[in-house]
């Protein structure tokens, strides 16, 4: 079955994702004299839940599917983070997202935590039934874990609203009552918060508005290649292009589009009615009038195009050591979440590119489900408009912040977002008392 909403990339997950996450921790340790306690309390996850789910299949035979659940730290509220249904779900994977999850929620100053979940399995080739089923299944496996008060989960890939729907019904049914707040990015019919559909991509444009201030880019002139078209990098490209930006590229999984001035809804619409959801229909008589203002490029391709703006808004670890010299944008917008590895981050750094890290760039989907939680907790609903609103200050007072560490300590802007994180983390967790306290 297909996920409405998600670009499937396939990506090699290895084991060094968690590292990765952590050497980036460690650099921010350079420019922040945090205590021992919190490097205690940071170098490892809080807790890590993995469980075996049966699942009754359609044809009557049971799968067992391996899940994980994993709170890295809960110190400045309950964990927060999504739920990825991946072949290529693993613990450090997981391991590695809570991390980010945690500094994510720190750098834009949310009372939450860091968590993130995942289980192994191709969604696609399930039916509606079986995802449904595991959906639940999940739930009863985790139950004990999660809560309003505890840890609140989330769509991410290949889960959405629908699924989300499912997850706390199952939650509510266990408990007897209802608890909304138990579960975000939720159908606005079933208390999801109006905006959250576009809430990555709006944090995102309006970090890269600022940054564009920043850089002296004009949007009137600026050529913007983005890699992911899924929910986020859709509702990202479209923002842009009414805004003025030249969009010269944009990919999915399959393959990836060149041209001038692309429409995003114009591709949106010839890949919703394509017969396999892809882009190659861009490049099919029968689907679209004139192809020939197209260009067929590879994803590879895409990310070493000559832009103003790169934008990787599918999954980890697409600019490496091996690509990063080719890469000649002057700003990276990182959308997914771990695009970028530590070794590809000096280079660029090197490059004198402009790196809006994903704890920022893509913070506003858990802004919005930080706000889609309270409105759960307080029965009371806002606007469009207020959530819009209300997210923009978030957003733009956490560039700001961010951007000014950046130059007083002269370092880059993930260095900076890490140090910012660190520096809310560490007041948490040292105001439990630390060596100095106890010797005194």
């Amino acid at each position: 079955m297909h996920v409405a909403g998600i670009s499937y990339f396939k990506v090699i997950i290895t084991t060094d994702l968690f590292q990765n996450a952590k050497a980036q921790l460690e650099e921010a340790y350079k420019h922040f004299p945090a205590s021992k306690e919190t490097k205690a309390v940071l170098e490892n996850p809080q807790k890590v839940i993995q469980a075996s789910i049966p699942v009754r299949m359609d044809d009557g035979s049971l799968k067992v599917f391996q899940g994980y659940r994993v709170h890295y730290n809960t110190t400045r509220g309950p964990a927060k983070g999504g739920i990825r249904f991946h072949p290529d779900v693993n613990l450090e994977e997981v391991k590695a997202l809570a991390l980010w999850m945690t500094f994510k929620c720190a750098a834009v100053d949310i009372p939450l935590g860091g968590g993130k979940g995942g289980v192994i399995v191709d969604p696609r080739k399930l039916t509606t039934r079986e995802l449904e089923r595991l959906s639940r299944a999940y739930i009863d496996e985790l139950f004990d874990f999660i809560g309003p008060d505890k840890d609140i989960p989330a769509p991410d890939v290949y889960t959405n609203e629908k699924v989300m729907a499912w997850m706390v019904d199952e939650y509510n049914k266990i408990v007897r009552h209802q608890h909304y707040g138990t579960i975000t990015g939720k159908p606005v019919s079933r208390g999801g918060s109006l905006g959250r559909n576009k809430a990555t991509a709006l944090g995102a444009y309006y970090v890269l508005k600022k940054a564009c201030e920043t850089q002296g880019i004009n949007p009137g002139n600026a050529r913007v290649a983005v890699q992911g078209f899924g929910n986020a990098g859709y509702h990202l490209a479209k923002m842009l292009y009414d805004d003025g930006f030249n969009i010269v590229a944009v990919s999915d999984s399959r393959t990836a589009v060149k041209g001038d001035h692309i429409n995003p809804d114009e591709v949106m619409e010839i890949k919703a009615a394509c017969h396999n959801k892809s882009m190659e229909c861009v490049f099919e008589d029968g689907y679209v009038k004139d192809n020939t203002k197209y260009q067929k490029i590879t994803n590879d391709e895409l990310l070493e195009l000559d832009v103003d703006i790169l934008i990787p808004a599918a999954l980890e670890k697409v600019i490496t050591e091996d690509n990063a010299e080719k890469i000649k944008a002057k700003m990276v917008v990182e959308v997914a979440n771990g695009p970028t590895t530590i070794e590809a981050d000096k280079v660029l750094e090197k490059k004198n590119v402009f790196v809006l890290p994903d704890i920022l760039a893509n913070s506003g989907g858990v802004t919005v489900s930080y706000f889609e939680w309270v409105q759960n907790r307080q029965g009371y609903y806002w606007e469009e408009e207020e959530v819009y609103k209300r997210l923009k200050k978030i957003i733009e007072a956490a560039f700001d912040k961010i951007y000014h560490v950046s130059k007083e300590k002269k370092i880059n802007m993930r260095t900076a977002a890490y140090v910012v994180a660190l520096e809310r983390l560490s007041a948490a967790i040292d105001s439990h008392g630390t060596e100095e306290y106890f010797k005194n």
